[in-house]
């Protein structure tokens, strides 16, 4: 046994930031609120509370697709949720998601406002709402709802574990790296042989499978996921590059990504959108962090 190997202790106890890496701040054992804090809300029907990560961009995707379509009714307002600050733990924000993660929303359309959390879940809601993303036959649902389970049941293989330990871990355990590596190339692998056969991952049309699935691995392949994409060799899965390249020009999914971004892409990025014209007029480079 090495000297440096960890040997579980009988019963593990929580010492408070001491789990490492850059998210030992925020992470904890228990669930609730840590502070009072309402959340804000705008004049549209639906509040997102959201970060530009992968799962938070499928909903602000989902709310720009809707809007191309000319579904007015589809506006929102989106509200940054600083997580690395743990905002995810207020006591409003815990409210509408008492998991605490982004994205979340509240649909104000109705009385009472009803919520919306998991990523999954808020594609799924507004492709029924209003009718668009989601085949109305039988097979063509059920595909579709196939490879959205997928992506929510896959994407943690790809962000808390390959993810994790190739970009974030303070310490790199090659046997953790190579556990997830293998299994994020077997369903790149997936994918690629399936959109081998059709366009899109659900069939000849895109829907909210292609919204789920391309934020984590069609980034992915396109080196905007934990700049991996030499270390898979990503442009070895020529479908899964062809897919990714034709929605990534996609001018919904381009408004989309700007949504509640604060990481390190240019600054014609959005902190927050409450209205069509913030594309234009409010993006970071005009207005920076107006924190």
């Amino acid at each position: 046994m090495s000297e440096n190997e960890y040997v579980p202790p009988k019963i593990w106890k929580w010492e408070k930031g001491e789990n490492g890496g850059q998210f030992a701040k925020i992470n904890r054992p228990e669930a609730g609120p840590t502070h009072e804090k309402a959340l804000p809300v705008g004049k549209h029907p639906h509040q997102l509370y959201s970060l530009g990560t992968p799962n938070g961009v499928k909903a602000s995707i989902m709310f720009e697709e809707l809007l191309e379509k000319g579904h007015s009714d589809a506006e929102y307002d989106a509200w940054l949720v600083r997580i690395g600050e743990g905002e995810q733990f207020s006591s409003g924000f815990v409210e509408i998601n008492p998991n605490s993660k982004i994205p979340a929303m509240a649909d104000h359309s109705v009385d009472p406002p009803r919520r919306v959390f998991e990523s999954g879940a808020i594609l799924l809601y507004l492709a029924e709402k209003f009718g668009e993303f989601l085949p109305a036959d039988a097979n063509g649902r059920t595909e579709t709802l196939n490879w959205l389970f997928w992506q929510m049941g896959s994407a943690p293989f790809l962000g808390g574990g390959f993810g994790h330990f190739y970009n974030y871990a303070p310490v790199k355990i090659k046997y953790a790296i190579d556990r997830f590596t293998m299994e994020v190339k077997r369903q790149l692998d997936v994918l690629d042989r399936e959109l081998a056969k059709k366009e899109y991952i659900a069939g000849d049309h895109y829907t909210i499978a292609d919204m789920a699935i391309w934020p984590w691995y069609g980034c992915l392949a396109l080196n905007r996921v934990y700049e991996a994409a030499e270390f898979l060799q990503t442009h070895e899965y020529k479908n899964v590059m062809r897919w990714a390249k034709a929605i990534d020009e996609r001018p919904a999914v381009k408004r989309g990504r700007m949504v509640n971004s604060v990481f390190g892409e240019p600054k014609n990025q959005l902190r927050e959108r409450h209205d069509p014209s913030d594309f234009e007029h409010r993006t970071w480079d005009k207005v920076g962090d107006e924190d």
